[in-house]
């Protein structure tokens, strides 16, 4: 059986965009969560290229009310990812292939990764987050 992340593999990141060929990180989060997982949460509006813009969103936005922390990821939550002290990336933890984050990443677009391949590419997990029920 073919996974639903295989179709997401390889679409562009674009800086702003949440649309059906491209996004940035949070826009794809958000595109899957609805699409995969019947999930409707708020964008967060900001400038994605703007790091004091990203740090502030993740601590302050109404978008992540829509979510409990979790200490341990289950299929479909989301995963705040961190290259230094501070999370700045979001993705969504897949339960595949003994576990990994399904991101879009500058550069690189959509991309499936376990944690030995984050880490190697300079992404460290951070918190994860459920929609709340």
């Amino acid at each position: 059986m073919t996974h639903f992340a295989n179709k997401y593999i390889g679409l562009p990141y674009v800086a702003g965009a949440q649309g059906l060929d491209s996004f940035d990180c949070w826009g794809f989060v958000r595109y899957v969560l609805l699409q995969e997982y019947g999930h409707n949460v708020p964008p967060v509006n900001i400038n994605p290229d703007n790091l004091r813009d990203v740090l502030h969103a993740f601590r302050v936005d109404l978008a992540f009310q829509a979510f409990d922390e979790v200490s341990i990821p289950q299929d479909g939550d989301v995963v705040l990812m961190r290259q230094a002290k501070n999370p700045v990336h979001a993705g969504l933890w897949l339960d595949i292939d003994g576990g990994g984050v399904l991101h879009c990443v500058r550069g690189a677009g959509v991309v499936f990764q376990n944690i030995h391949s984050l880490n190697a590419c300079g992404w460290y997990l951070h918190s994860f987050y459920r929609v709340k029920k």
